[in-house]
């Protein structure tokens, strides 16, 4: 008898062993059966386990607790948005599961974007709200944690680059990476160009390399363009710079205005260079890496003023008769305008990018 009980028992360990061995060492469909899963908080594995298995990533959900509880990683499932497919094995699954690496979605904030394009975007992108991330922007506590000084939004600071984000990332956690980039490359390139750093505080200089980022599109011309301001200022010269005019109304109205009249030039805000002396209020943009090092090494230049081509690019001069007359010849001229965009530019530049 007690041969035949321990037969038995050796029989129902061999069978478990097999459909252990089965369950671990495969999955129940192919690779290219994809599936996204979410494990919110507070969720139990007991919970997770059979949501696995309806969704038909796992053979059992009983095996699955059992095999996560003797590996211990039934505590470990960490929150978040994952891919899996119908061919990964349990273990594989747990491991991603476990690994908190979440699904990533790439947000690109190109450099000069406002925060209100910023807000755009990320409305755009489903991610959050553009009033919620206005707000964020604006919200004292948040401005003193991540910049330590008074200013009225994090205009400037928000350094425009590509972001990997998840579903769980939060409005903060996305705020503070950015800010975070910018100090960095703000500390990389001040420790670069330690001279400049003498005439302007940060503050100042990022709205200076702000002014420059909506100037141009045509990187070369950015320390020319920085030039031309820092020439400006040092003879107490109004700035005069159209994106001011233009980012002072979004700011008072809360739209954008793209073609600005000459009451808009004459009627003064906090951002009018056409009327405010020096620099604006605060920052008009979000400057990348090129426009911050244009105005730490701007261009020994004697320009005093520019003009656009109409392509994106501009006319630099020294006086204001050659400043008229390149006005003249590229703005009040229709057929000088007629057909042309700074978007050209752009083209331009990717079509000769691809050719190399």
């Amino acid at each position: 008898m007690t041969k035949i009980l321990a037969v038995i028992i050796g029989l129902g360990v061999g069978y478990l062993g097999f459909e252990a061995f089965r369950f671990m060492s495969a999955g129940p469909g192919r690779a290219d059966e994809q599936v996204v899963f979410e494990v919110p908080g507070g969720k139990s594995f007991h919970q997770i386990a059979n949501q696995l298995q309806e969704k038909g990533v796992i053979l059992s959900s009983f095996k699955m607790r059992v095999v996560a509880r003797m590996t211990g990683l039934d505590s470990r499932v960490k929150r978040g948005e994952y891919n899996l497919n119908r061919a990964m094995t349990p273990q594989e699954v747990l491991s991603i599961l476990v690994s908190g690496k979440s699904i990533q979605y790439p947000v690109t904030f190109p450099e000069g974007s406002n925060i209100f394009e910023m807000a755009a975007i990320v409305e755009q992108k489903g991610l959050f709200k553009a009033e919620e991330f206005l707000e964020a922007c604006r919200n004292k506590e948040n401005i003193r944690e991540l910049l330590g000084i008074e200013v009225s939004s994090l205009e400037g600071y928000l350094y425009p680059e590509t972001y990997k984000l998840t579903k769980y990332t939060t409005l903060k956690e996305l705020l503070t990476t950015m800010v975070s980039n910018f100090k960095q490359m703000y500390s990389l390139l001040e420790n670069q160009h330690p001279d400049r750093m003498q005439m302007f505080a940060r503050h100042e200089m990022v709205t200076l390399a702000s002014m420059v980022e909506k100037e141009t599109g045509a990187p070369e011309e950015r320390p020319t363009i920085a030039s031309v301001f820092y020439n400006r200022i040092n003879k107490s010269m109004k700035l005069q710079s159209d994106p001011t005019i233009i980012y002072g109304i979004w700011v008072d109205t809360g739209r954008y205005k793209k073609n600005i009249s000459k009451d808009d030039i004459e009627r003064p805000n906090r951002y009018n260079t056409y009327t405010v002396p020096k620099l604006p209020f605060g920052p008009i943009a979000n400057p990348g890496r090129e426009a911050l090092e244009a105005v730490m090494k701007p261009a020994k230049t004697d320009y005093f003023f520019f003009v656009s081509r109409n392509d994106g690019t501009h006319v630099f001069t020294r006086t204001y008769e050659e400043h008229l007359k390149a006005v003249r010849s590229f703005q009040l001229d229709p057929a000088a305008r007629e057909g042309k965009s700074w978007r050209d530019l752009g083209k331009k530049r990717a079509a000769d990018k691809t050719a190399n």
